[in-house]
């Protein structure tokens, strides 16, 4: 990665760089300049009546020196609205700052371009091309835009649109000032040390970067040997160390810069803010903080957010797997489940005198969360009319008698002249395939078998399939059924399943038979 360069030029009142003839001090701006080709002038323009008249500064000689004629390319290339001059001026910002700070690219094109503005057109004709890293348009005999629209007609079309931003800016409401405080020394910000006044820390990154140089002294002609014309050694390692300072000075600024940008000053707005997370949040937050110096606020927001999202995803993902292996089967008896196990845990815990203290502490509950809100949250009642349970229907329990329920003893699910339906759980009946032998799934050889049911992991045992392309085929198959109402085929069912077709119909019997598709005539 190459070293970006702040390039320190004067600004216009419509922004983008000024040029200026460096005799007559003239504004050639947005006419034809004469630049001074010679290394021993760097960036030296003249206008072109200087130029006429021989006339030179400093180190110029007009007899000796080579020049080159620049002209206002103020003519579309690649985009209608965006003129050759812009183009140059976008490329040689994004060199300069660095892809990314659209903002200060922005202010160096000058002409009220916006950073989102420059941002999309940048996307849209480098990015986005056929022809990447080339714009459509980069064929030099491409002439098509000039012959559509004249010189004239873009210069005058450039024109109106920035008088009209320039009058959107002047009418604009003005943005409320930022308070400031009435001091500024380290004791009047609640971080210790800042000084807010002067925007900076009593202690500093690299506090002692400025002893290298305090006593460093140049003076005008040293440093340069008469006699070869070169640099002394001295003056070597003077330029080294300085380059080392600015390098320090440069880590100082980039560290305030994440600071401000992120408000990591508001100290006490932060601390309130982690205290509404669980300690498995805040965790993550501090893990995904490194990332918070290649990225904006929002984007840094935005990215926390979507990890916290995948946090409260496995969280569910994780308690409806201990649901279906305790075998409940819908959210009421979830959380009656949780519940209890809270108040298990609760009783199993030793509590003494300073325990029943604090648990009767008004608002200090358990230490154990109620995750039962996150399943309700992820898994709500809008599910197809196939998926969702049905209601407990009481007239549809067989009734008791003396003897029991159809001649069978009562004993659980009979209290008080009540029959609680019990259902007996049917298991598919695997079959063996011929000529398979089954595969022994361990956790070892086999990822994500986690994630599957034990009659799931039999039935990829007896028919020799890997867990991951198990739920690959399970997903495509339920998506196609929630298509058609819940209903699917086996011939779609095979050939949706991509393999042997009789392993693909013991795949789909098994999903008639668990009730999650149903047959379709």
């Amino acid at each position: 990665m190459g070293v970006i360069k702040k390039k320190t030029a004067t600004r216009g009142t419509e922004g983008g760089v000024k040029y200026v003839c460096d005799v007559c001090s003239a504004d050639i701006t947005s006419t034809v300049r004469v630049r001074c080709a010679d290394p021993a002038c760097k960036e030296y323009d003249l206008c072109v009546p200087c130029f006429c008249d021989g006339a030179h500064t400093k180190d110029h000689d007009p007899q000796t020196h080579s020049y080159t004629v620049v002209e206002q390319h103020s003519i579309p290339i690649y985009q209608q609205d965006w003129g050759a001059d812009e183009e140059m001026l976008l490329l040689e910002g994004a060199e300069t700052y660095g892809l990314g700070s659209w903002a200060d690219v922005a202010d160096h094109i000058g002409g009220y371009r916006t950073k989102d503005e420059v941002r999309d057109h940048y996307s849209k004709t480098y990015i986005e091309s056929s022809k990447f890293p080339l714009p459509e348009r980069a064929s030099p005999h491409d002439r098509e835009l000039l012959e559509l629209v004249s010189r004239k007609e873009f210069q005058a079309s450039k024109k109106r649109r920035i008088e009209d931003r320039k009058e959107a800016a002047r009418t604009a409401v003005p943005a409320a000032p930022k308070t400031k405080q009435t001091a500024s020394v380290p004791a009047c910000h609640e971080v210790q040390g800042y000084m807010p006044g002067r925007m900076e820390f009593e202690h500093e990154h690299m506090n002692e970067a400025e002893e290298a140089v305090q006593h460093m002294q140049f003076e005008p002609g040293d440093g340069i040997n008469p006699a070869t014309g070169e640099l002394d050694p001295e003056m070597e390692l003077k330029l080294t160390v300085m380059d080392i300072y600015n390098s320090r000075l440069t880590a100082r600024a980039d560290r305030k810069k994440v600071m401000f940008e992120h408000n990591l000053l508001e100290y006490r707005k932060n601390m309130s803010n982690e205290k509404t997370k669980t300690k498995e949040e805040r965790d993550i937050i501090n893990k995904a903080k490194p990332f918070a110096r290649m990225m904006n606020n929002t984007d840094f927001k935005e990215f926390t957010e979507g990890l916290l999202a995948e946090h409260q995803l496995r969280q569910a993902i994780s308690q409806l797997q201990e649901w279906r292996n305790m075998g409940i089967k819908d959210l009421k008896g979830g959380e009656k489940y949780e519940k209890e196990k809270k108040e298990r845990m609760q009783r199993a815990q030793p509590t003494g005198a300073l325990d029943r203290l604090s648990s009767a502490r008004p608002g200090k509950g358990g230490g154990h969360p109620d995750t039962s809100s996150i399943v309700q949250a992820l898994v709500g009642p809008d599910l197809p009319a196939p998926y969702r349970p049905k209601p407990f229907n009481p007239t549809e329990v067989p009734k008791a008698s003396a003897n029991g329920v159809n001649g069978r003893a009562m004993t659980n699910g009979h209290a008080n002249n009540i029959i609680v339906p019990q259902f007996d759980k049917v298991k598919h009946p695997m079959t063996a395939v011929t000529n398979i032998q089954p595969l022994d799934l361990t956790n070892e050889n086999a990822n994500d078998l986690h994630l599957l049911s034990a009659d799931e992991k039999n039935l990829c045992s007896s028919l020799r399939i890997l867990p991951k392309p198990y739920l690959v085929i399970k997903e495509a198959l339920l998506r196609e059924a929630m298509k058609s109402g819940g209903k699917l085929k086996k011939k779609a069912a095979r050939e949706l399943c991509k393999i042997d077709a009789n392993k693909g119909s013991k795949i789909y019997d098994f999903f008639i038979n668990a009730g999650w598709i149903a047959r379709a005539t």
